[in-house]
């Protein structure tokens, strides 16, 4: 029904947009008595089978939501309702930033893709926090934070220290995101020395707490072998808890889309289907170096419940979505909960 009904009208609007349209609908909906009980009932795919055991953590199932959907932590509720195993918000700012100039989301639907330049566009650390306060949802938390866009590189950790010390007591596991595209010299920090000074900064931030909550490196899917052999040398250096791979690509080959129409959309990172292989690739690599019991959470153009499977088999623990979930509909997770029951 979402793929041949609600989607193609969807698309007919500014995809900027028909987000906030969709999270305003989302919003009263879950006002509505019983309708979140109802949806739950319809979504939600309960079984001992899909739970996964995590860096301390019990998900539910492996299934969960990408940051950069819910920046704000506005609707942790409602999308929890879908089945999620998991939802990360952000990425999130000490300041809030309105991002890079609109229009800055574009749709590829010949590739089955996005392009953003949404440049960590948040209302702050503060507001994601009051949001936080208020939610009823047990679904598994995660924050990914980033510094501001004026913030320089060298002054980088102050601005993550401000995050995590905000965010501590609400979320359940942290994603330091330095492979953001959209930000300018934001990936200079997964360069060996300050990436290792960052991770290092940040774990001992964690480790200072009564309750140490795990720490995570999103990582690039552009990055070379050489850069990823130092990646994983800090991850086990650091004793980073977790790798999350991938984030958005700047990569624009093999697409279908008309050179002309992705030279008029310009600059931005592209997630969905174009990403699939790349990013199954840098869970492959990463996982032959880790060994079988570092936790990898995997990301990128998991556009089919097959995409889903294959993400696991190159070596991911657990898996995210965001493009696929647009494509999809809310119904992709319950498909893909249901396919991993029948593989197990």
């Amino acid at each position: 029904m979402y793929r041949y009904f609600i989607r193609p009208f969807l698309f007919l609007f500014d995809p900027e947009q028909i987000h906030h349209f969709t999270f305003s609908l989302l919003k009263i909906a879950g006002k509505i008595p019983g309708l979140i009980s109802l949806v739950k009932k319809f979504f939600v795919v309960e079984n001992n089978k899909l739970k996964r055991d995590l860096f301390g953590i019990q998900f539910d199932n492996p299934v969960g939501l990408a940051a950069g959907f819910d920046k704000d932590a506005k609707l942790i509720d409602e999308l929890a309702c879908f089945g999620f195993g998991f939802i990360e918000i952000g990425t999130l700012t000490p300041k809030p930033q309105p991002g890079n100039d609109k229009p800055r989301l574009f749709r590829l639907p010949q590739d089955q893709g996005l392009i953003n330049r949404m440049g960590f566009n948040n209302g702050g650390v503060a507001i994601a926090v009051e949001q936080l306060k208020k939610r009823k949802s047990k679904v598994i938390v995660g924050g990914n934070i980033g510094k501001n866009k004026v913030t320089p590189n060298e002054n980088a950790f102050d601005d993550y220290k401000i995050c995590f010390e905000e965010l501590y007591p609400f979320v359940d596991y942290f994603v330091v995101n330095v492979s953001s595209p959209n930000t300018p010299g934001l990936r200079e920090l997964q360069e060996k020395e300050p990436l290792k000074k960052m991770l290092a900064g940040v774990k001992q931030l964690s480790l200072s707490k009564p309750k140490p909550k795990p720490i995570l490196l999103k990582i690039a899917p552009d990055l070379t072998d050489e850069q990823l052999t130092d990646i994983v040398q800090i991850l086990i250096e650091t004793k980073t808890d977790g790798v999350i791979a991938t984030n958005t690509t700047i990569s624009r080959n093999g697409l279908a889309t008309d050179v002309k129409e992705i030279e008029r959309i310009g600059n931005g990172g592209l997630s969905g289907k174009p990403l699939t292989k790349r990013s199954n690739e840098v869970i492959s690599f990463l996982r032959t170096r880790l060994g079988k019991n570092y936790p990898i959470i995997g990301v990128g153009g998991i556009m089919s419940v097959n995409d889903a499977v294959d993400k696991l088999k190159s070596g991911a623990d657990l898996i995210q979505i965001y493009t696929g979930f647009v494509y999809e509909g809310p119904e992709f997770i319950k498909k893909i909960n249901q396919a991993l029951l029948k593989t197990r």
